[in-house]
């Protein structure tokens, strides 16, 4: 049994012609175009730069957490708020 040589493909090649008949096809439905815009695509929320002290371990806790996660500490800040608000925003 022989096997494949590094580029060699198995099966079919690509020198076979499909051959193709003059069947009906059925009932055939045009439909609208669903995939968004490139503009669509990038969603971008209004951010606001705010001023605020911390008190120093809870920015030493999330400088600790975003080393281990490889992000930035403020965005975890930030994600937290944000779920907060979201959250409590539901419940109004």
């Amino acid at each position: 049994m022989k096997g494949l040589v590094i580029g060699e493909k198995e099966g079919r090649s690509m020198k076979n012609k499909i051959n193709y008949t003059e069947e009906p096809m059925g009932d055939l439905k045009i439909v609208k175009d669903f995939i968004p815009r490139p503009d669509q695509l990038v969603l971008k929320e209004v951010n606001v730069k705010v001023t605020i002290s911390l008190k120093k371990s809870s920015i030493a806790f999330f400088k600790e957490e975003a080393k281990k996660h490889k992000t930035s500490y403020q965005k975890m800040i930030r994600e937290v708020v944000d779920w907060y608000a979201s959250h409590y925003q539901k419940g109004a």
